[in-house]
């Protein structure tokens, strides 16, 4: 049988089983990641389908209840199933690209000197990713990071615009925001 299906059959029969009073749904995941560990025949997954199914918990709690109560055929779950991995897999590599991205960044300004403080915001900013810092860096929100005065910000922001690490977003007016210079985002597996 295949691997991803015997995952997904293990996963469904447990439950459906449901042989603890508490627990069941955990252990069940837990059992879905050992049967596609053996079946990949690795040590390390990159992955994780736990997780995914806890993101998408309110679908898989309506396919399991109507698969169970024979709504639906039993191909709804395993269809459900292969999505949720290709989605925990979508995840994983949007995690890994965001890691790359971080050391690429890291890499490029290894010789650039910055405070302490400069690196709390430019890690903030680097969690989020390119173009989700929300509105942007401003004068407000690195005095609210940085916890400096907000002087001290204008100045420590311009030092890292010279710097070439950020630059001004165009249309932004008296409220300047900023950015990353982000370098360019490499190709996983390239």
């Amino acid at each position: 049988m295949d691997g991803i299906l015997r995952a997904a059959q293990a996963h469904l029969h447990f439950l459906t089983i449901h042989p603890y009073e508490d627990g069941n749904g955990r252990l069940a995941r837990a059992m879905t990641d050992m049967a596609l560990s053996q079946d990949e025949k690795i040590k390390v997954r990159y992955y994780s389908v736990s997780s995914e199914i806890v993101r998408r918990r309110n679908e898989y709690y309506q396919v399991l209840e109507d698969v169970q109560n024979c709504r639906v055929d039993v191909t709804a779950w395993y269809l459900w199933f292969i999505q949720c991995i290709h989605s925990s897999i979508e995840q994983s590599w949007d995690i890994i690209a965001n890691i790359l991205l971080r050391h690429d960044f890291w890499n490029k300004h290894a010789q650039t000197l910055i405070t302490d403080r400069q690196k709390k915001v430019i890690n903030r900013i680097l969690e989020a990713g390119p173009g989700n810092f929300e509105g942007g860096l401003t004068t407000r929100k690195y005095v609210n990071i940085a916890g400096v005065s907000r002087a001290t910000a204008f100045r420590e922001i311009a030092d890292l615009t010279a710097k070439n690490i950020l630059q001004r977003l165009p249309g932004s007016g008296r409220n300047a925001r900023y950015d990353l210079a982000w370098p360019s985002v490499r190709k996983i597996g390239a």
